[in-house]
């Protein structure tokens, strides 16, 4: 304890709370000025790509022959009456591609020399229909198949293109599918092993539930792809948005309607991509809280 004359003085006890520490005002700049930069830098840089558009030459001659009101309006409703045909052919052939991609990947993870001949099918399986274009194999199930005559099988284009559709997603899927399956942690398959459960009821209940939690928002990407190139099935006579679209440009020799079937694909696509985004952002957000 200090001493009197000793040069240190003793303060005394502050009487009271201390203050409060001063709230800090509202920054206007920090709140705005991001959103404001954000604004003009979109107006700037979309305005100006308008103006190119716009002030070009021929930009009449365009406007009249692909952005024709009066024609959009015409062609609208059948190019509607098409598109419907599109999402049928898209949801059931979604409900396929999501069984059959699964039996294809359950197969390829299969452990065991006993079933290295399923793993060899599904296999080549695979390479095959990942490496021939989805529109060949179109032209070849829509127009081939029906052209064998055969018994018993139906001879609609419509069918046999949804099938070459199936056949060639279930190939990209499966190996979606698969990662999600190898990225299950070993020790799941060793604990339920532990517990008697056979290769086919670990891979059931213990490594396909998770193994699907880890690849929803990739597949959620192949259902908007998936969605888009139903409009393949145009080259071998449906009549899906883009055929009614077609025909119609070669009755009226204007461009308009095929913009009103972009338009569609639009509406229905869009709407996907930003729940895609949403499910992309939950599962990171789920991957850093799992991290932590």
């Amino acid at each position: 304890m200090p001493q009197a004359g000793s040069g240190h003085r003793l303060c005394p006890p502050p009487e009271g709370p201390p203050p409060r520490p001063r709230k800090a005002g509202f920054d206007w700049r920090a709140a705005f000025m991001p959103g404001l930069i954000s604004s003009a830098s979109i107006i700037v840089v979309f305005g100006t790509l308008a103006w190119l558009v716009t002030s070009a030459d021929q930009w009449p001659r365009i406007k009249a022959q692909f952005f024709n009101i009066d024609h959009m309006i015409a062609a609208a409703p059948r190019v509607a009456q098409g598109f419907l045909t599109n999402l049928q052919v898209w949801l059931i052939a979604l409900a396929c591609i999501a069984v059959w991609a699964l039996v294809l990947a359950v197969l390829r993870s299969l452990r065991g020399p006993v079933f290295a001949p399923f793993r060899l099918m599904v296999v080549l399986y695979i390479d095959f229909f990942r490496g021939v274009p989805a529109l060949l194999l179109v032209i070849l199930f829509g127009f081939g198949i029906p052209a064998l005559n055969i018994p018993g099988l139906p001879n609609s284009g419509l069918f046999w293109g949804g099938v070459a559709m199936v056949l060639s997603y279930s190939a990209y899927v499966a190996e979606i599918y698969r990662s999600g399956i190898d990225a299950v942690h070993e020790g799941q398959r060793a604990a339920a092993k532990s517990l008697g459960l056979s290769e086919w009821q670990t891979l059931i209940y213990a490594i396909l539930p998770q193994a699907l939690r880890n690849v929803l928002p990739a597949l959620m990407n192949i259902v908007v792809a998936l969605q888009k190139d139903v409009a393949l099935l145009s080259v071998i006579g449906v009549r899906d948005a883009v055929r009614e679209a077609q025909i119609y440009t070669a009755t009226t020799f204007n461009y308009s309607s095929l913009v009103v079937a972009a338009l569609l694909f639009l509406l229905a696509t869009i709407p996907m991509a930003r729940i895609a985004d949403w499910v992309n952002r939950r599962d990171r957000a789920r991957r850093l809280q799992m991290a932590g």
